[in-house]
């Protein structure tokens, strides 16, 4: 290169410098290398283009139990005594009360929830149930034979089953507060497998819930909920807690009243639980009762029944995803009684305020232990 290039170049290059230089003292706030008719709110957003991208909190907590994707159970109470009540039919037939010894009774109990959506600001789920309970009953006493109390006879050859669709919608509102939903329609009867009620039968609940996840230990909420539970239709609040200590051996799972667990973690594929659950529907008695004429579904007839489980229970990995459940428990009868509908429409009674109208048939169930066991399909 030539001498005369090298100046040149070396000029050019101070010159530059001193141009910058000059520009950054006459307008310090000037963007360096900017021109005077620059458009400077493209700049506007720099440094916060990630308020973009919210934080949405979790479903789930540390230590909470894992979530049951497909469930193939069996449940068993042992014996106990029946005794079901006077009552008298539209078409004028009178029943005196009767009882009978329950043997046992038993069904399986089967259950999917699938993921729809699993986002984070949305997860909805859905799922399908079937539940059975049979009656092996001992004798019916204070009836002739040919002409049993017919509760006890359909009872006896029929059974009760429920079988429906549920879903859950959890909405993270933003990294501390959500709402949860849970919904399901349910087909509830002394109906057949393969004989399934109309439709028009089905029975609906559900629950909307606030909550607040302060934290990745806890989760608390309150909501209302459309339930049937006891029996019979009632709108109630609900109380959410989920919660687990410091150092993830002991928490709680609380959905007060539908039910509450105190947890305690051996290790994360082995947990205990003690508590209680509240279980029930509103059957429709369907089927005829057996060998008796009277033909039940004539008097639209339902049974509320509800009940409380007491209850213990561990949950184990079998392997991988596998988990076995086991519970053993008390079963107390809350309500067995059968009412019937008004024009086709159920009596609203919120738990006796707003009306005291009497069950057609006031029944009472003793109280036996229970066991059921679970196979079960887990989230990761």
């Amino acid at each position: 290169m030539k001498i005369s290039q090298i100046l040149l170049w070396s000029f050019c290059v101070t010159a530059w410098n001193l141009g910058g230089l000059q520009a950054q003292t006459a307008d310090s706030t000037q963007a360096p290398g900017a021109t005077d008719d620059e458009d400077f709110s493209m700049y506007d957003e720099v440094g916060f283009a990630d308020q973009s991208a919210r934080r949405y909190c979790s479903p789930k907590i540390e230590g909470l139990s894992p979530a049951k994707l497909i469930s193939i159970g069996y449940d068993f109470q042992a014996g106990y005594n029946l005794n079901a009540g006077a009552f008298q039919s539209i078409g004028g037939q009178n029943w005196g009360e009767d009882s009978a010894r329950v043997l046992n009774s038993r069904g399986i109990r089967l259950g999917f929830n699938i993921p729809v959506i699993s986002r984070t600001n949305l997860v909805w789920q859905m799922g399908a149930n079937y539940w059975e309970q049979r009656y092996a009953m001992e004798g019916l006493n204070g009836a002739p034979l040919a002409s049993p109390h017919p509760l006890l006879q359909t009872l006896s050859e029929n059974g009760l089953r429920t079988m429906g669709i549920n879903t859950t919608l959890f909405k993270p509102l933003d990294d501390r507060r959500f709402l949860l939903f849970q919904g399901s329609a349910d087909l509830n009867g002394n109906f057949s497998p393969l004989g399934l009620m109309p439709l028009k039968y089905l029975k609906y609940s559900a629950a909307l819930v606030y909550g607040i996840r302060p934290n990745e230990k806890k989760q608390w909420g309150l909501g209302l909920a459309r339930t049937y539970r006891v029996g019979e239709l009632n709108y109630i609040p609900v109380f959410l807690f989920n919660w687990t200590d410091a150092s993830n051996k002991w928490g709680t799972e609380i959905l007060f009243p539908a039910r509450a667990h105190v947890r305690y973690t051996i290790n994360p594929r082995n947990m205990l639980f003690g508590g209680f659950e509240l279980e029930g529907q509103s059957y429709r008695l369907w089927n005829n009762a057996g060998t008796s004429s009277f033909a039940l579904r004539n008097d639209d007839l339902e049974i509320r029944r509800g009940e409380i489980r007491l209850r213990a229970l561990y949950e184990f990995s079998v392997k991988d995803f596998v988990w076995l459940s086991l519970q053993a428990g008390y079963r107390i009868n809350y309500r067995y009684a059968v009412d019937r509908l008004e024009g086709g429409r159920e009596i609203y009674r919120a738990f006796g305020l707003l009306s005291d109208a009497p069950y057609v048939m006031e029944n009472n169930l003793s109280n036996p232990l229970y066991f059921n066991i679970s196979l079960n399909l887990v989230s990761p």
